[in-house]
């Protein structure tokens, strides 16, 4: 089912290291240009559009896009007890760890009466996305709004697919994790139409372009973020999730299957990596794939999943090799199954679970980690979703006459040198005496 990489007894560049890694670059090269016409449609034509979108791709007709305030009353109400005390715990788990994102206010003196302020601020708008698709994702309500509102933000709307099996509401699920967190402001519509309302707004629905837009997806949705960049901000393109799984000879090898279908359950476009010095484990978690496989519910997804290009068992010659390979795919999901983990050495990766008893799904609903992370290889220079995305770092400037005089000259010095004397004049301005004595 999972194919095989075989990278030993080669000592690979860091650009050979690149392409090795497995990925369906095919996939999100045709997603993007879909994303972008589907975006312009919106942008265009805006509630027209949206409802013509989802008639084609949720089978949705006549459904009310702008959620009615009792859609989100009878779906808390009617959510499972148990599901409530799930959510309840979730939420709070991940609002302690969202506040320790949130960097204080610091004041740095530099000399006397010479003062910069570094504080933090939030956007005044976000705008959440929440998948529902092939799953149903109220852990990601959470692990989206608690950050926003943790971090200050004033106005929080979230949109979601329409659902054909419920009459065209939003999951009621979703609607109930919503109205747990407050949120009023939501919206029936999916995938890369949803990032494109959010964008350019649509007046009809009432809905106000916002700030930023966060939120997982599939790869339509992913890029449908990079397509409305520079319009507004986005968090990493979160698009078909990965696992990559390194590990050595003393790992559980029915784990390992365990955590790889897990993650393959999701999409079709999911990808599973196995990195191991081991040939005998590599051996054994193929077996255990194949039997875990066959007999989850979605075994024709999963096998989908772990039968693409994005998914393998790679094959290296020792520890240090597959903490290279980690690094240069810089996974969304990164499990270390080592006798002796070092994680320091793994830069690259959305969210580390180290040992038997962190795996991803640990991370998906109860960490208190956030587990909206960057993906296809973005981990390398991009991080996961925190508090910390819906802060913007602003810098206020205070000095006094005499902190502005003690480097007047070298102003004046530097916009000289940069043949740009008005900058220096406007400080000599402030300076009538010395400007008369020159």
């Amino acid at each position: 089912m999972l194919r095989t990489i075989d990278l030993r007894g080669r000592a690979l560049t860091p650009a050979e290291l690149l392409a090795a890694v497995p990925r369906a670059t095919a996939a999100r090269d045709e997603a993007l240009a879909t994303a972008a016409r589907i975006v312009d449609d919106v942008a265009e034509r805006g509630e027209t559009a949206l409802r013509e979108q989802a008639a084609r791709f949720d089978g949705v007709e006549g459904h009310a896009i702008r959620v009615p305030q009792e859609h989100l009353d009878e779906a808390l109400v009617a959510l499972a007890p148990e599901v409530r005390a799930a959510l309840d715990e979730a939420i709070r788990r991940v609002r302690a760890a969202s506040a320790a994102q949130v960097p204080d206010d610091r004041v740095t003196e530099l000399a006397p009466g010479a003062r910069v302020e570094q504080r933090w601020r939030p956007v005044q708008r976000v705008g959440v996305y929440v998948p529902g698709g092939k799953a149903v994702y109220p852990s990601s309500v959470v692990m989206n709004v608690v950050p926003a509102q943790v971090a200050g933000v004033a106005d929080v709307a979230l949109a979601s697919p329409p659902q054909r099996d419920h009459d065209g509401r939003v999951h009621p699920v979703i609607l109930a994790a919503a109205a747990l967190l407050g949120i009023d402001e939501v919206y029936a519509m999916g995938g890369a139409g949803a990032i494109g309302a959010y964008a350019h707004g649509v007046p009809d629905l009432g809905l106000a372009p916002v700030d930023v837009i966060s939120g997982p997806g599939n790869n339509f949705v992913a890029l449908a973020k990079r397509v409305v960049a520079g319009i507004v901000g986005t968090d990493a393109e979160a698009g078909a999730t990965e696992i990559l799984v390194v590990a050595d000879e003393h790992a559980d090898a029915d784990l390992v299957a365990a955590d790889l279908v897990s993650q393959a359950e999701h999409d079709e476009q999911a990808g599973a990596v196995l990195v191991t010095a081991s040939a005998e484990l590599a051996d054994a978690v193929a077996a255990a794939i194949v039997e875990r496989a066959g007999a989850t519910r979605h075994a024709a997804r999963v096998a989908a999943a772990l039968g693409g290009p994005q998914s393998a068992i790679v094959l290296v010659d020792d520890v240090a090799a597959a903490t290279a390979f980690s690094n240069a795919y810089a996974p969304e999901h990164l499990e270390l199954h080592l006798a002796e983990p070092r994680v320091d050495d793994f830069v690259n990766a959305g969210a580390v679970f180290v040992g038997p008893w962190s795996p991803v799904s640990l991370g998906d609903y109860l960490a208190g980690s956030n587990h909206v992370l960057p993906t296809g290889g973005q981990a390398r220079y991009a991080a996961g979703l925190s508090a910390s995305t819906f802060l913007r770092p602003q810098q206020v400037i205070v000095y006094d006459r005499d902190a502005l005089a003690a480097v007047h000259e070298d102003i004046v010095a530097l916009a000289t040198a940069e043949a740009l004397p008005a900058h220096g004049e406007a400080v000599t301005a402030r300076f009538p005496a010395t400007a008369t004595e020159a």
